[in-house]
This record gives C-alpha cells, structure tokens and sequence, in this order.
C-alpha cells in the first residue's frame, strides 16, 4: 500500500532567510534602476568640469609654450656656435697653412728648423707649452703658433658650449612632448565628457557661450567704454590690433594670424606694435612695470589672472579685457568679474 506522507515543509527560518534575500535582491535592483540615470552629469555638470579641464589645458599650454619657445632659442644658438666653430677651423687651417708656407721657404734656403718641424708633426697646444723650444723660432712663428693655439682654444670651448646645449635641448625636447600629451589629455578628456551630452544640451552650451560672447562685446563697446578706452602709443597699437582678431579661435600654442591661445594673442599685438615681447604669460608679467591697481590700468596694458600667472589679455577699459579665453571659444571682449579666476595685476610695457 502506498504511503500518504504529507511533503516536508521548510523550517521557519529557511523561509525567513530566503524572503530577506529577495527581499534584498529587489532593493538592489530598484536602486539601480534608480542609480543609473543619476550616473549621467547634469548639462551644468559638465559645463563645470570641462571649464575647470580648459584651464588646466590652459595652464599645460604656458608650459608648453615656455618649453617650445626654449627649444627654439636653444636651436639658433647652436646654430649660431656650429658656423662660428666652422669659420674658426677655416682661420686655424689657413694659420697652419702659412706655417707650413714658411717650413717650405726654410727647407729651400738650407734646411727646416727642427722646432718647425716638430710643430707641424704635433698638437701645436702641447707644443707651446714647452716654451723652451720657443726661442728657436723666429718672431714671425711664434706669432702664428701663439694665433693657432688661441684659436684652437677658443673652438675647444665652443664646441664644449655646443655640446652642452645640444644636451639641454634633448631634455627640453622631452618637457616639450611630455606638455603636449598633457595638453591633448586634457582636451581629450574634455571632450568626453561633452560627448556625454545630448545634442540639444550640446546646441544649448553652444548658446550660451555665444550669448556670453555677444553680451560682453556689447558692454565694451558702449559709449562709456569708448570713452574710457582711448589709446595711444604701443599699447594703444597693440589693443587696435588685438581688436582686429575678434572672433579668431582659440588654439593652444598658437601666435596667429588666424588663431591664438592667451599669451600668443598679447605678443602677437604687441609685435604689431614693433615691440617683441616674451611668448608666455609668466614671462610677460616680468617684463614691464606692473599695476596692482584696476583704476590705474590703461587701455593696452597686459592684464593676468589667476595665482600662477598662467591668464593674460590686454585691458580694454570699463573693467573689460580683450582676450583669447580657452578652446572653444574666440577672441572676445569680457568683464574680470568672469574670467573665472582673480585679477592679480597689470604690466605696462
């Protein structure tokens, strides 16, 4: 006969555990669901972490920008030491030359003297610091070997200057690719994160940095501002031909005519003036006599920003500059109070 057992039921607890799991499981589940469109930034969100990546593209860009500028002078002084080193091995070489002339006239007339001979089978260095053989010599030769060995001396040092530097500008080379990349991640970073955003996000940032654009040029250019903005001399020449470049993008490392980032915009307007500034903003707020007061700028003044000196634009008069502000943007007229870092001083050059 079949048996009838009633099927064994799971123990209180089993039941407990089992249901604080699911339980458990669904709350999960649901936070995620809830989570993740939380894990998306905010349009605003974005905007301020890609302004705070701008900058510090913007402060990778000065050092970059020292670093190239470095290389650059780096390379036309070698340049310059390699042909005087060529030109002085020319000297030498007619030096010894003429020595050689004067051994051929000795040898015709009855015999080469032994010192003569000597120097001319040896390092005419080492050969006058045994001075006892100079007394064999006449005056003429002595002259010429004195010449030889101040030029071989000179070229030694040269050639030692130029390998020094030839050392520096392969490190300052490195500093240079090392900048760069620390640029471009910067960018490139940026640009993920604007990629995030919608397409309308994306057209609504574009409105309102073209918004910002049109409002600030509109404020400086109101009569006030015309007023206050009068200029003359070189700064003046510099803030005319800065004014001539609104509207150029904003490139990193770039020094015109048709793009700049901030300090390549100021030299440039300032060789515009037939005045050679420094290429980077830290070196530029070094060059003239500074301005710690706003009331005391005038028109043309290189104005900085921010604590390592790292933003610089030419005051434009009524509390605007004019400037190169970061990518993504223009040349453009703005008030400080939105630059984004603090006004520290001004230089007039």
């Amino acid at each position: 006969m079949a048996s009838h057992r009633r099927p064994k039921q799971p123990s209180r607890a089993r039941v407990t555990v089992l249901t604080t799991a699911a339980a458990a499981a669904v709350a999960l589940g649901s936070q995620a669901a809830n989570a993740a469109p939380s894990e998306k930034p905010s349009k605003d969100e974005v905007k301020s972490k890609v302004d705070k990546l701008y900058e510090q593209a913007e402060q990778a860009t000065e050092k970059y920008n020292g670093a190239k500028e470095k290389q650059e002078k780096l390379q036309k002084e070698i340049s310059t030491i390699q042909d005087n080193v060529a030109r002085g091995q020319e000297e030498v070489n007619e030096l010894r030359d003429g020595l050689g002339s004067m051994a051929s006239a000795q040898y015709r007339s009855g015999g080469l003297d032994p010192s003569l001979q000597l120097f001319l089978s040896a390092d005419p260095d080492d050969y006058l610091d045994k001075a006892s053989t100079l007394d064999q010599l006449s005056g003429q030769q002595v002259e010429a070997l004195k010449k030889i060995q101040d030029k071989q001396r000179d070229l030694a040092q040269q050639r030692a200057e130029a390998s020094d530097k030839l050392k520096d500008l392969s490190s300052t080379r490195t500093e240079l690719g090392k900048k760069k990349k620390e640029v471009q991640a910067k960018l490139a970073e940026a640009q993920k994160l604007l990629n995030t955003l919608t397409a309308q996000e994306k057209a609504a940032l574009a409105q309102e940095e073209e918004r910002a654009s049109r409002d600030s040029s509109r404020q400086a250019l109101t009569p006030e501002a015309a007023v206050s903005a009068s200029a003359s001399g070189r700064a003046g020449a510099a803030y005319s031909a800065a004014q001539t470049k609104l509207g150029s993008p904003y490139v990193y490392g770039a020094t015109g005519p048709s793009s700049f980032d901030c300090s390549g915009l100021t030299s440039w307007a300032y060789a515009q003036a037939g005045v050679a500034i420094p290429r980077t903003s830290e070196q530029q707020a070094n060059y003239g006599t500074r301005i710690y007061s706003q009331s005391d700028l005038q028109v043309g003044d290189l104005v900085f920003f921010f604590n390592d000196l790292h933003h610089v634009g030419l005051y434009a008069g009524n509390g605007q500059i004019i400037h190169a502000p970061r990518t993504g943007t223009v040349v453009r007229y703005e008030s400080f109070d939105t630059i984004g870092g603090p006004f520290m001083f001004g230089v007039r050059v």
